[in-house]
């Protein structure tokens, strides 16, 4: 793999915006809606978020013991430099899906419950937010990759 491509480790959805969301083996990604069942899903511009595995190994070189879907990250991903992206950037999920990245990091204006109860969030820095552009199914262990 190479950092425009990589593959998804982990699928997380929650029922509660904010809070840390639970792994699920797959989900379904509605287009202009995002993943069914999940807190976020909606008609805004954060639809789906994505964290790659690398920064979540920065907090755990802080000693913090965090795992898949405790930045409440829909998409935990691997290998893919999701931080180089710039918004607009269309990335390829499995077969079938196709999301479009619509902002970068967020304004955490109070501390969240993630933030206490894991130490530090790394969502308002290195956080990618996306839009559903084409829906289907995704599975953890999916390809990912930027659509030329």
């Amino acid at each position: 793999m190479n950092s425009r491509t990589g593959k998804i480790l982990s699928i997380n959805i929650g029922q509660e915006v904010g809070s840390k969301k639970r792994p699920v083996d797959r989900c379904r990604m509605v287009a202009n809606f995002g993943i069914e069942d999940d807190a976020h899903a909606g008609a805004e511009i954060r639809q789906v978020s994505l964290l790659a595995e690398e920064s979540v190994e920065k907090i755990r070189h802080k000693g913090l013991t965090v795992t898949f879907g405790d930045f409440a990250e829909n998409l935990t991903t691997e290998g893919i430099d999701l931080l180089s992206l710039p918004i607009g950037t269309k990335l390829r999920i499995g077969a079938n899906v196709l999301i479009e990245i619509t902002q970068i990091g967020k304004v955490c204006h109070n501390r969240c419950r993630i933030f206490f109860e894991v130490g530090d969030c790394v969502m308002p820095r290195e956080g990618i937010f996306a839009r559903v552009l084409s829906g289907g199914a995704s599975a953890a262990g999916d390809p990912i990759a930027v659509e030329p």
